[in-house]
């Protein structure tokens, strides 16, 4: 496969733009910065951040034994698919292949860069439909979206499936990672190397308690990360987020201890809700959250709402009918959820 073939030809023409502190390469320490026209009275941040985030990568190289050159931040995981989109799909031309339920952010920005979305839903044991897959793929079809573990589900895909579909879709195949610090299974950052046409996408907004500062991560081979970087924003990650993640990533101890807390109280969780009448089926979870159905998802949603406590009825979600998702919390609002759950 040769990735160059699936980029957008005015991409491949494109000449990025090179900010002012894109040019300048060097030790920052006693220069005198007139090239950016900022104001020159210190504050913290009154200059602009490191376009290429080289301190974050290079804490996330070290802890993720991948190469800073195999890795592009965002704006949150979002603005990385948004840059995926724009690097290889055409507008009104190419397609995707999405696998409901999943995350619905894949289809709204298969809308807003006009790009047909072709919803394969997965099987009723939520695997993906590889028969289907194939079936609906054509030489336009441009990605797959994987989400593994899946939201809203929670469970992992089998490896295999997703090996299939690396080795035989001529194609780019993404697989969101957004909640993979839960899961045992094993990240497909450790095969980079074998599969030029995938992409792992990561955040700091689940295990890393980051969600407020947005910082997604995407892994890929340095060809593919080099064209995301043509077509990013200059100053895309600002200061104070790239400072936040440093202090966070640092923190091993402190994230190992609130994940393996999340892990037991969602083991509580599972073994409170089977104690439920009108809970008649929870998911196995990798997640951060269960998938329980129940006798009326709208009607159990409502009578939280109205205890103060919000969920996500997921129950219009293919194969998810009557279907409530409840994310793992602190050991007391954990406490308060059990209790208005059997109450009402």
């Amino acid at each position: 496969m040769n990735i160059k073939d699936l980029i957008r030809s005015n991409v491949k023409a494109l000449k990025p733009y090179s900010s002012a502190r894109d040019e300048f390469q060097g030790d920052t320490n006693n220069m005198v910065f007139l090239d950016a026209n900022e104001n020159p009275f210190e504050n913290g941040v009154n200059r602009y951040p490191d376009p290429k985030q080289r301190s974050v990568k290079a804490l996330l190289s070290l802890k993720k034994g991948i190469p800073e050159d195999n890795i592009l931040l965002g704006n949150g995981s979002d603005e990385v698919l948004d840059l995926i989109f724009r690097v290889f799909c055409e507008p009104n031309i190419d397609n995707i292949i999405t696998l409901p339920p999943t995350y619905g952010m894949y289809g709204v920005l298969a809308n807003i860069n006009a790009i047909e979305n072709r919803k394969i839903p997965l099987t009723k044991a939520f695997q993906p439909n590889i028969e289907a897959i194939t079936r609906a793929k054509c030489y336009r079809t441009k990605i797959i979206f994987i989400c593994s573990p899946n939201n809203p589900t929670g469970n992992s895909f089998a490896k295999g499936k997703i090996e299939y579909l690396l080795k035989n879709f001529d194609g780019i195949v993404v697989v969101d990672e957004a909640y993979i610090d839960f899961s045992k299974s094993e990240s497909w950052t450790s095969r980079l190397s074998e599969f030029p046409n995938l992409i792992v996408t990561q955040t700091l907004s689940k295990a890393y308690g980051m969600a407020g500062i947005r910082l997604g991560i995407c892994y890929a081979s340095k060809q593919i990360i080099s064209v995301l970087n043509r077509i990013k924003p200059p100053y895309n990650v600002n200061a104070l987020t790239q400072q936040k993640a440093i202090s966070q990533l640092e923190q091993d101890d402190v994230i190992q201890k609130q994940v393996e807390q999340i892990l037991k109280e969602r083991d509580i969780l599972i073994e409170k809700l089977s104690e439920i009448d009108y809970v008649s089926k929870i998911y196995p979870s990798d997640a951060n959250f269960v998938l329980a159905e129940v006798d009326d998802a709208t009607k159990r949603y409502n009578q939280l709402i109205e205890k103060g406590i919000v969920i996500r009825n997921r129950t219009t979600q293919p194969g998810c009918e009557n279907c409530l998702r409840l994310t793992i919390g602190t050991p007391d609002e954990n406490k308060i959820l059990i209790h208005t759950l059997k109450s009402i």
